[in-house]
């Protein structure tokens, strides 16, 4: 791991940029260290510097965790093949016309999120062993990568996902084996997620401790008081 910038915010956290081999990242630590390690994706297409991502990942770190988070490939910093940009505008311009997405959809973000998971877990590793993060490990964002993630990982301690109905088949199936602490948010009026199946995929969750938090509002309208009962999750299962 390679750290290329440095930058000192307020409330004490550190704003690093890094490279591990291929990946970019960037992570987040507080003035008091070590500290828990919060990882926090966006979903697929987004870079992480993506202002809503940061703004959640300062609050974080100045609530007293180390968060990191890294460009998947074909997002943000890395390269993008036209193979990509072309399910993803199909995927938009389906999901726009109200027309079946479900094929475009497995066949694009399924092996997404097949190639994301080992990236992140290469990225763990490399984290857990700076001297300012420590475990436990929380899991915060992409909810069909936080699935396979928290069924393959086990220093993954609690997870909390930002609902999405569309999830692929793989995970779906998985969810009944997601077993750690779950926080579900979900937006009543998101216009790219059908409620039921969000509803649908809470239920097949097999963990005994699982919350749903349902807010009116479209996908990008869950209110910012969420990350607050974030961090009260987050303080109850990973300090």
């Amino acid at each position: 791991m390679h750290f290329t910038s440095e930058q000192h915010l307020d409330d004490g956290v550190v704003e690093r940029e890094f490279v591990l081999g291929e990946i970019p990242g960037t992570l987040w630590t507080p003035g008091s260290a070590p500290a828990p390690l919060v990882l926090m994706a966006h979903n697929n297409g987004l870079p992480r510097r993506e202002p809503r991502l940061v703004a959640r990942a300062r609050y974080t770190a100045a609530r007293g965790y180390a968060v990191a988070t890294i460009d998947a490939a074909g997002c943000g910093d890395r390269p993008r093949s036209a193979a990509d940009d072309r399910a993803r505008a199909d995927l938009r311009r389906a999901m726009q016309a109200g027309e079946p997405v479900d094929e475009i959809f497995e066949s694009f973000v399924g092996p997404l999120v097949e190639k994301a998971v080992p990236e992140w877990r290469t990225t763990l590793d490399a984290l857990l062993a700076l001297p300012e993060v420590d475990g436990p490990v929380g899991y915060s964002g992409w909810t069909a990568l936080g699935i396979h993630l928290a069924v393959t990982e086990p220093r993954i301690a609690a997870a909390g996902f930002f609902a999405g109905g569309y999830v692929p088949r793989a995970q779906r199936e998985e969810a009944r084996q997601v077993t750690v602490p779950l926080l579900f948010l979900l937006q009543w009026d998101d216009e790219g997620n059908p409620r039921q199946r969000a509803l649908d995929l809470f239920d097949a969750f097999g963990t005994k401790e699982k919350t749903l938090h349902a807010n009116l509002g479209g996908h990008t309208g869950t209110p910012w008081f969420e990350l607050e009962d974030g961090g009260r999750f987050y303080d109850r299962h990973l300090r």
